[in-house]
């Protein structure tokens, strides 16, 4: 199998992630888009340092010859670094399970992947497949991904063989290179991700690979069941895909998909520690467009040096106990959350697109029936509640008691950082109107946290009704991300 041909897999991905206040300076209008996606990838690699680029094809527009434009456009800094090797770009797919008016995108994504093997085999005179993992999103099965693997070793790579009247295809147009590639799981749902191990032991059963890639969510699942559930659900998926790993002695290398809102990951420059500390045997974690384009670059630049110059650690076994507590925390969240869905819809129609996207339904985390009405995507849901003084991060935590909160923090590390970041942008006014806060508030009092005065004093006009595209990007400058 054609694999990594770098030293290491790679400790960061920058993704696509909608989720900046500010537009990068290279970008032609603030929805992003084309050649501005392409702009971004050749920065990300070559400014900010990053090793891998996520292509997503699922949900949004995409340009297929990204390969084609990045070694014509930044041929110069590509032949000194070559793609596929120091740097790569890993497209996501979409899962014909799950998006069935996007499943013939597959196979064109997939047959796109030998077509810039051809590219880079004229550029740089060499047998390199600059791309040859993709991620399967929403995944639920092993037969999922088998499905993937196969339909490219059979049916893409494999057809070169067929006989098209009197010639093979491989002597009529080429051959198609690589002739295999990896599939890296992405796990979204409770199940799926408490089951990650399982999964992928059965798609490995047989299989003489060197390594596999697995890839957790955690926006998704955070706005699911709630963020302590999210965070401890991927640290226990970790520590049994680490229990697997030295099993099967087959290298397993996660990747967790980390935002900038502590809802979503907390992965800012400043808390590069914390996130490591959270998810020390994690590979790679995502650069997300708030981590790149809301902070000065040089601090930017020192973060990704910062993750880069660790190495993963061991992950820590958790107490299965905890899965009792977060049931009661779950119903709650959801309870509250079904309340506050009239607003976060009314909300999200002013908070600002940063990428061009298509419409995407599927799993709660995409799209949910709630009181007959779907629910915003992650970034706009956090950056809905952010803006109405309810921060995301204290749904749910009234189910809490003190002495669960420390069992809690004894395996989610940065617990209270986190939710001390959500308090201090927590408008305790909106109890007024919605009475299920009123804990909360006293739980803010408790802990002795301040509120931002100017960020609460802003949020007033969005509990009022007074919404503006102006007011939420204001209060997004405020916190340091849109959502």
């Amino acid at each position: 199998m054609y694999f990594w041909m770098g030293n290491l897999i790679p400790r960061t991905m920058s993704t696509q992630h909608p989720d900046n206040v500010f537009i990068p300076f290279f970008a032609k209008e603030p929805v992003l888009g084309g050649e501005d996606e392409i702009s971004e990838a050749f920065y990300a690699f070559s400014v900010l340092g990053v090793e891998e680029q996520m292509w997503d094809f699922e949900g949004k527009e995409v340009d297929e010859f990204v390969i084609k434009k990045l070694l014509e456009k930044y041929g110069e800094f590509f032949k000194k670094h070559k793609l596929g090797e120091e740097f790569r770009l890993t497209p996501r797919v979409p899962n014909p399970s799950v998006e069935k008016a996007e499943a013939k995108l597959l196979l064109e994504t997939l047959e796109s992947i030998p077509r810039s093997a051809d590219y880079a085999k004229i550029f740089y005179n060499d047998e390199i497949a600059p791309i040859f993992e993709v991620i399967l999103p929403m995944t639920t099965s092993f037969e999922e991904i088998q499905r993937v693997y196969e339909l490219y070793t059979k049916y893409i790579a494999g057809k070169q063989y067929k006989r098209v009247f009197d010639i093979k295809i491989y002597e009529w147009i080429g051959e198609f290179y690589p002739t295999e590639i990896s599939i890296i799981p992405l796990f979204e749902t409770k199940e799926a991700i408490l089951n990650a191990h399982k999964i992928v032991e059965e798609y490995l059963d047989g299989k003489d690979f060197e390594y596999q890639r697995v890839f957790l969510a955690r926006s998704d699942p955070a706005m699911n069941y709630g963020l302590i559930s999210a965070v401890i659900y991927d640290k226990y998926a970790l520590f049994k895909l680490q229990e697997l790993e030295e099993e099967i002695s087959i290298d397993i290398y996660p990747i967790v998909g980390v935002g900038g809102a502590p809802f979503r990951g907390h992965l800012t420059p400043d808390n590069v520690k914390g996130v490591l500390e959270e998810y020390p045997s994690t590979q790679t974690f995502t650069i997300q467009s708030s981590f790149k384009y809301d902070n000065p670059p040089k601090e930017v630049m020192k973060a990704i040096e910062e993750i880069k110059n660790t190495k993963r650690k061991k992950a820590e076994p958790i107490d299965e106990r905890l899965f009792q507590i977060l049931t009661k925390y779950e119903d709650e969240y959801s309870q509250q959350l079904r309340v506050l869905a009239p607003y976060i819809r009314e909300v999200a129609n002013f908070v600002p697109s940063r990428r061009k996207r298509k419409l995407h339904i599927g799993l709660f985390g995409y799209a949910r029936e709630v009181n007959g009405s779907a629910l915003p995507r992650a970034i706009k849901f956090t950056a809905s509640l952010y803006s109405l003084g309810i921060p995301p991060e204290i749904l749910g935590l009234n189910a809490l008691s003190e002495k669960e909160f420390e069992l809690i923090s004894e395996y989610y590390k940065g617990l209270y950082r986190d939710l001390s970041f959500a308090f201090a942008h927590f408008n305790p006014n909106a109890a007024k109107k919605f009475k299920f806060l009123k804990p909360i508030v006293e739980l803010a009092k408790e802990w002795g946290i301040e509120q931002n005065s100017e960020y609460v004093a802003m949020t007033e006009r969005v509990i009022t009704g007074e919404i503006s595209k102006e007011t939420i990007l204001n209060l997004a400058m405020l916190r340091g991300f849109l959502g």
